[in-house]
């Protein structure tokens, strides 16, 4: 993507990610619905680059995604989508009101907070390697914990969404929940009985700043 400076701040946004992270996906999403150009960096999870030179200095946890932007470094997803939010007020990603706002959060933080950590690469690396799990037990942890915070999310996007996660509108839980169900699906999880939030994503999908963002057409894709 050609390097452009982010329009109203003079941002430079570079960010550093890898295409089937989801973490990195979500930040894509989010920069795409936006409108925000920026350069791409990739670090390849598979080979360990991201625990390797300078990024290490640039992510001291040795994760993506990272971005930097006019000499500040900013990790963790969620943390960067607030940030964008707060660099770039529209369109919002979060509602207006204290509650919305809180509700939008726990939505995220379901994903990338209770299904993620226990299902990254370094988690299942560390089943395969130290627990001796086969992969038939791998898939098992993996359903296991994926469902588990499905199912409570189901519940939110029924009490709370309309045409998107929270009100009709996307935002920061939508950003989070199709590359979660990307995952599901990768991984032979079986979703059908969330029906809000398949039909919540299947919206999601058709829209550019969701479609850019998939792992498939990104450069480093392979």
């Amino acid at each position: 993507m050609p390097r452009r400076r982010a329009a109203g701040t003079g941002a430079m946004i570079t960010l550093h990610g890898y295409w089937r992270s989801t973490a990195s996906w979500r930040v894509r999403i989010a920069l795409g619905l936006k409108d925000l150009p920026y350069r791409q960096v990739t670090h390849d999870l598979r080979t360990g680059e991201q625990r390797l030179g300078a990024f290490a200095d640039l992510s001291p946890q040795g994760l993506v995604p990272a971005i930097e932007a006019n000499g500040t470094i900013l990790t963790q997803s969620l943390a960067i989508i607030e940030w964008l939010e707060e660099q770039w007020p529209e369109p919002r990603l979060l509602p207006n009101d204290p509650a919305g706002r809180a509700i939008v959060r726990a939505m995220s933080q379901i994903i990338a907070c209770d299904i993620h950590p226990l299902n990254n690469l370094r988690v299942l690396t560390e089943l395969r390697a130290q627990l001796g799990f086969d992969e038939a037990k791998v898939k098992d942890w993996i359903a296991r914990w994926t469902r588990a915070g499905l199912a409570a999310l189901e519940v939110l996007v029924a009490r709370h969404g309309g045409l998107f996660a929270y009100g009709e509108a996307p935002g920061m839980a939508d950003c989070c929940l199709v590359p979660q169900l990307f995952a599901a699906e990768r991984f032979e999880v079986d979703v059908s009985d969330f029906p809000h939030l398949l039909a919540v994503a299947d919206r999601a999908r058709q829209l550019d700043a969701f479609s850019r963002a998939i792992p498939a057409v990104q450069p480093d894709a392979d």
